[in-house]
């Protein structure tokens, strides 16, 4: 009877070990199990991540390209901006020394056409203290018969003034424009013709400043001439008009040698 308990001891004690031992394989199956899932799940999980990431990358290698071929292009734009720029300089460059000739031109123009309206407008001069209106033309030719005769030249100088009275008989150097002719003619021994031109200025402009040295002229004319009592005459009457003057002093030493 006691090896029977014994025996039967022995084999529920077997019974729960081989129980307890099955227990641990299927929770140690159950693990492995549950392992390999995790396993599996992770690798999936990596394997989506290394998708993504490689689409991401691939994403981000084609913006990056993307963003290459804007740069380039940006650089191409800004290459040619700058040559642009350059040729704009260079342009503006040409433009202002254009602009600058064509003032330059301008002002050439506008000063040759005022020379031009200057040439053909009356001008205001003075002459022997008597201030007038005169025309260009009437200016240039009597200054040109002066400057011939204070040359020396006193054909010459004869020949324009005459000339200048018959064209300008009433501009305003008509009275200076006789006396100089009235010398001129001295000059070149015309005397008769000479006392002709000063008895005509001296009557028609008596108070000309230049009226005392006329009547001078005149008697000198005269006694070229040997008109003696014609010179002694007019220096009676140069010191009568105008005694105060210096052709009157002169006048009368003049007068005292020919008494």
């Amino acid at each position: 009877m006691r090896r029977l308990l014994v025996l039967l001891a022995f084999c529920a004690a077997g019974a729960a070990s081989a129980q307890a031992a099955l227990f641990d394989d299927n929770e140690a199956r159950r693990a492995i199990l549950d392992l390999r899932a995790k396993v599996a799940s992770n690798e999936e999980q990596t394997r989506a991540r290394i998708a993504e990431l490689t689409t991401a990358n691939q994403q981000l290698t084609e913006q990056v390209l993307q963003l290459r071929r804007t740069l380039v292009e940006m650089n191409n734009q800004l290459e040619g901006l700058r040559r642009d720029v350059a040729q704009l300089r260079g342009t503006d460059e040409q433009v202002t020394r254009d602009v600058a000739e064509l003032q330059r031109r301008q002002a050439d123009i506008a000063q040759g056409v005022d020379a031009r309206i200057r040439r053909f407008e009356p001008q205001t001069v003075s002459v022997d203290g008597k201030e007038f209106v005169a025309d260009p033309e009437e200016k240039r030719l009597y200054d040109d018969a002066i400057a011939t005769l204070r040359g020396g030249d006193f054909a010459a100088a004869a020949t324009s003034l005459q000339g200048f009275v018959r064209r300008f008989p009433a501009s305003g150097y008509i009275d200076s424009a006789r006396f100089w002719l009235g010398n001129a003619l001295y000059g070149k021994r015309d005397y008769k013709e000479a006392v002709a031109t000063f008895r005509a200025f001296a009557n028609a402009a008596p108070s000309h400043p230049r009226a005392p040295e006329a009547l001078l002229a005149l008697a000198n004319s005269q006694l070229e001439m040997k008109d003696t009592r014609g010179a002694r005459n007019t220096l009676n009457e140069l010191l009568k008009a105008y005694p105060e003057s210096e052709a009157a002093q002169a006048g009368k030493d003049r007068l005292a040698a020919l008494k």
